[in-house]
């Protein structure tokens, strides 16, 4: 059965979604929920040690639960990275060992590190040892042909005897060529009960399921399995979904969010940006499938995105589209 640290922490997760979860898109979900645990787009070890740190790392504080996800392959790099994230006060920092995308396999990290299980233990221990925050592994059930349950239960266990405690499987392998980044997020096909298996196989740790759920009733026939559920186009294509988290996954009672609430809780937040230099249409590009389903949804995202991108673009043109939805 999952234990009550996971109910508390990663019964439900966004997942890290590159070019998607920066701290705008994070801001926009937790007026959604209050509870789902948020991640960082994918950031490299080097760009921490050789790019601009506050504008990497920075966030809202209510973002939180909040993960920042790294990825790398070098123990030292990581550990580097871990001890420069420090002051920031994630709740936690995950290892990305599940990316396929060809750029990551370039740097020799992502999936590809599936196949060097006691590289990616060295690096989990090197990350532990050098911070007091949580450290998880994020990976695929397996890697081109090494795909069966055999490969995927080494891996786990690799990374359990060196002192990992939470894992998140995407419930495909990784096709290292041939697939693209998106291909690999719909072609190889779903193995829940791996994921499911690996749960029963480690009881006491910590197993998050990721890949192909969509709704809040896919996510509680998970939670009969596994500890925890990642979700993430969807929710990032159909961010209102998030307002049942709290009251289905996490049975808090709490009224409905509107809407036109979450609209009016924004501009507060945008106004802000816009005093601090960020462009509208940074902000609003996150929130343009928040009427996903409803009739005038296309109105609201023509709107939105013909207008947030002018050079004049400012809090007007957010309050004349909230204005548009509720005339």
């Amino acid at each position: 059965m999952p234990d009550s640290h996971s109910l508390t922490t990663h019964r439900f997760c966004v997942a890290p979604m590159l070019d998607w979860t920066d701290r705008h898109a994070r801001f926009f979900m937790r007026l959604l929920s209050k509870h789902a645990r948020l991640y960082t787009e994918m950031i490299t070890a080097s760009a921490l040690m050789h790019g601009d740190v506050p504008h990497l790392l920075t966030f809202n504080e209510e973002e939180h639960p909040l993960a920042l996800q790294l990825g790398g392959s070098n123990p030292k790099e990581l550990a580097k990275a871990c001890h420069i994230a420090e002051p920031y006060h994630y709740d936690e920092i995950n290892l990305n060992v599940g990316c396929p995308s060809d750029r990551v396999q370039s740097g020799r990290f992502g999936a590809c590190l599936m196949l060097e299980p006691q590289q990616v233990a060295d690096c989990f221990k090197a990350m532990q040892d050098a911070t007091d925050r949580l450290i998880t592994i994020k990976c695929r059930t397996g890697v081109d042909h090494q795909d069966d349950y055999s490969f995927l239960l080494d891996f786990i266990g690799t990374l359990y005897q060196t002192g990992c405690r939470v894992f998140i499987i995407h419930a495909r392998k990784a096709w290292l060529t041939g697939l693209s980044p998106k291909q690999n997020r719909e072609i190889p096909p779903l193995e829940y009960e791996k994921v499911y298996a690996i749960k029963n196989a480690f009881p006491d740790a910590t197993i998050i399921i990721n890949g192909g759920i969509k709704t809040t009733v896919d996510t509680t026939k998970h939670l009969a399995h596994c500890d925890g559920v990642m979700m993430g186009r969807e929710a990032y294509h159909n961010p209102y979904l998030l307002t049942e988290i709290d009251q289905c996954i996490f049975q808090e009672n709490t009224p409905h969010l509107s809407r036109q609430w979450v609209l009016e809780q924004m501009i507060q937040y945008i106004e802000k940006e816009l005093n601090k230099g960020t462009k509208l249409h940074h902000i609003t590009r996150h929130i343009l499938g928040l009427y996903h389903g409803q009739p005038r949804a296309k109105v609201f995202r023509r709107f939105l995105s013909q207008n947030a991108y002018k050079s004049d673009a400012n809090l007007q043109t957010f309050t004349d589209a909230i204005d548009l939805m509720i005339t």
